[in-house]
């Protein structure tokens, strides 16, 4: 757990209903605060009052998709009653390696808030694509040793965990041998291959598309996190069941742009989840005790002798979150952080030159181009066959029929840029351009020429990182010197710019809901259908390269 020197934690007691997601009841009573910790609950009569609960935990996020440092992260967070993040630090590992996890870990410390950080278990995420660092066994079992680090994270290379792959297997025993639970990523996988996963040691799935997925993964006696972040969401189809299966739910963001933070976090999910008409204890225990639970935090439940980590609603129908305490620390109260903003190292890898919009010609081939189809809310894409529209002796983008031309360009090194076409960005003219591409964080780009594509991307590359837009004579950019993957400063005032950024990418054209973070994820090769590396256009259920398999 990394959390901060906290100021001597004064000594108070609460009235009001305290809600006991231990032993699922409601009781009146008086809650007793002494050294951060929960001295005593001793019941009352209270006929009204505010509720007190435990507070959120996120089960499963990547703080470098907010876009934010952890310290900013938390400053957000914790106005919507989130005390905690069970945190993969992937993102930044496949940047900088271990010294980027610690960077985390060092940068968590500045505030009040309860990070547990993991070990990336898949650095870089596959051999197909360029990624600024390896993270060795080795590393994963020094990571793994530190009390800091709580569980291996997300193992993404389900293909080495059930064909046998050596490395694979070693890290997962690193993680059994020092008892950390493994997290997993299997999109897709049921029947006999899901049961395999488990057997191996997975404990968790956060990828679950379908409600059959999910249902299969279960019955394993595995975990599984309902998802709502700001590209992929599945709320909808997953969480009814929470109804049969409260002890195996849990929810997360998994990636949050911070527009979407300052709006609300895991506070939105419990809210929704009771408006369904679920039981509000087992909509608890999955914001709350579950995750403390399986990952075996060190964050209170409102129970004598916890950390007095807690929040105080309005109702348990609204969840209006009007005080948030962390050890005993105020840290929010009535929509207002309370932490302060703190200023954060620059840390980063960025070694590639300028553009020129020649290296994004594709010269013309077959009649029939493959083209990636963005899907809206989803991380999965599907794979179409299109006819090329030629221009001269090259393929271009066709902004009428929505196809539009896509590049991951190395950000490590000089190199030629990749390049293919996708559907479903709606860009009728200009470009975007991001250096969050995930896993390995090349710098990605989508637009309508490839003059444009080249602005956009040389934006990026001056700024040694972050998000760009181009149409016309017009040029924004919100700069991310962290890592190429975050702002140290002020979290609203990342977030307001977000939301320009955001705003003016959908008067391009886009129909997305969110733009950049879908673009974030065409570089994303573990999940299905195609996706584009720095290498090229690779097949992600066939695990090679499209022009390979052809």
């Amino acid at each position: 757990m990394i959390t901060a020197k906290n100021v001597s934690p004064q000594n108070f007691s609460l009235r009001g209903q305290v809600v006991d997601v231990v032993r699922g009841k409601l009781t009146g009573a008086v809650v007793d605060i002494e050294g951060g910790k929960i001295a005593a609950v001793r019941p009352v009569s209270v006929p009204a009052g505010p509720y007190l609960l435990p507070g959120f935990v996120d089960a499963h996020v990547h703080i470098e998709s907010s876009l934010l440092t952890p310290a900013q992260f938390a400053r957000l967070a914790v106005v919507h009653g989130t005390v905690a993040t069970v945190s993969d630090p992937h993102e930044i590992g496949n940047v900088l390696g271990t010294e980027g996890v610690r960077y985390m870990l060092q940068n968590g410390r500045n505030v009040p808030f309860k990070f547990y950080f993991g070990a990336p278990s898949c650095v870089p995420a596959t051999t197909f694509e360029t990624a600024g660092a390896v993270i060795s066994t080795q590393d994963v079992d020094e990571l793994l040793q530190m009390p800091e680090i709580r569980y291996l994270a997300e193992m993404m290379n389900w293909p080495g965990v059930l064909h046998g792959d050596p490395e694979v297997g070693e890290k997962i025993a690193l993680a059994r041998r020092y008892n950390k639970p493994v997290d997993g990523h299997a999109p897709g996988l049921c029947g006999e291959q899901a049961r395999q996963y488990a057997a191996a040691g997975i404990t968790t799935d956060h990828e679950c598309f379908t409600r059959e997925e999910a249902l299969d993964k279960l019955k394993l006696g595995m975990h599984i996190l309902i998802r709502e972040g700001s590209a992929a969401k599945n709320f909808g189809t997953l969480i009814d069941l929470l109804r049969d299966y409260p002890e195996q739910i849990m929810f997360c963001s998994d990636d949050k742009h911070p527009d979407s933070l300052v709006l609300g976090h895991i506070d939105q999910l419990v809210r929704r989840a009771v408006g369904r008409g679920i039981d509000p204890f087992k909509v608890l225990r999955a914001a709350c005790y579950n995750p403390v639970k399986h990952y075996g935090l060190d964050t209170g439940l409102l129970q004598p002798g916890d950390p007095a980590d807690f929040i105080v609603v309005d109702s348990l129908k609204q969840f209006k979150v009007l005080k948030t305490y962390i050890n005993g620390q105020l840290v929010a109260e009535n929509g207002q952080s309370l932490i302060p903003s703190v200023s954060s190292e620059i840390v980063n890898q960025f070694n590639t030159s300028p553009k020129t919009p020649e290296q994004f010609a594709v010269t013309a081939g077959k009649e029939e181009i493959p083209v990636i189809e963005a899907i809206d809310g989803q991380l999965v894409t599907h794979k179409l066959m299109v006819r090329a529209k030629i221009t001269g002796d090259n393929a271009v983008a066709d902004p009428e029929n929505d196809i539009l031309k896509i590049t991951v360009v190395n950000r490590y090194a000089d190199a030629p840029p990749a390049v293919a076409f996708v559907k479903n960005f709606g860009l009728k003219n200009g470009a975007i351009a991001s250096s969050v591409a995930h896993d390995s964080h090349n710098i990605i780009a989508v637009g309508t020429d490839d003059e444009a594509i080249c602005r956009a991307v040389n934006l990026v590359i001056g700024a040694r990182g972050g998000l760009s837009a181009v149409a016309g004579n017009e040029e924004h950019l919100l700069p991310l010197p962290v890592a190429g993957l975050m702002s140290g400063e002020d979290g609203y005032q990342v977030a307001r710019q977000y939301e320009a950024l955001d705003k003016f990418a959908k008067g391009m054209g886009s129909r997305l809901r969110s733009p950049f973070m879908t673009l974030s994820f065409m570089a994303l090769l573990v999940i299905p259908s195609i996706k584009l590396s720095d290498k090229g256009l690779f097949d992600g259920e066939r695990f090679a390269f499209v022009e390979q398999d052809s």
